[in-house]
């Protein structure tokens, strides 16, 4: 594994461990963000792996996933997943509707979210 790779790679394993963190302190407005940020920095992984290159500058999940080449391989969960996923980016920094958003965000709704994390995660 080449070294821009390897800091993805690792960079995504750290986000990852936070969202756990997030889960088991209560802020679940946070495990939502660090899962976002956990596979944008594994899908600029495969990017900087696949075109030996800077991924580029995006929080975009979707669109890290197209430059990638990865949007057409991608099975149909983790696409839903990726949407999913989105606008806790956004949410999370600049919570317009933070109180309704904590309500979707329940302990066991994180743990699902963490669970379909990890998966991704794997599969890219």
């Amino acid at each position: 594994m080449n070294e821009k790779v390897k800091y993805w790679v690792e960079l995504s394993d750290y986000d990852f461990e936070t969202a756990e963190a997030m889960l088991v302190s209560g802020r679940y407005l946070y495990v939502g963000f660090m899962c976002h940020q956990t596979i944008e920095k594994i899908l600029k992984s495969y990017f900087s792996f696949k075109f030996n290159e800077t991924p580029p500058f995006s929080h975009n999940l979707s669109y890290l996933a197209e430059k990638s080449s990865l949007i057409d391989l991608l099975p149909d969960e983790y696409l839903h997943f990726i949407n999913l996923l989105e606008p806790l980016n956004i949410e999370a920094r600049y919570p317009t509707h933070k109180g309704e958003l904590l309500k979707s965000l329940s302990k066991i709704r994180c743990e699902e979210i963490l669970l379909k994390t990890k998966k991704l995660q794997k599969w890219v």
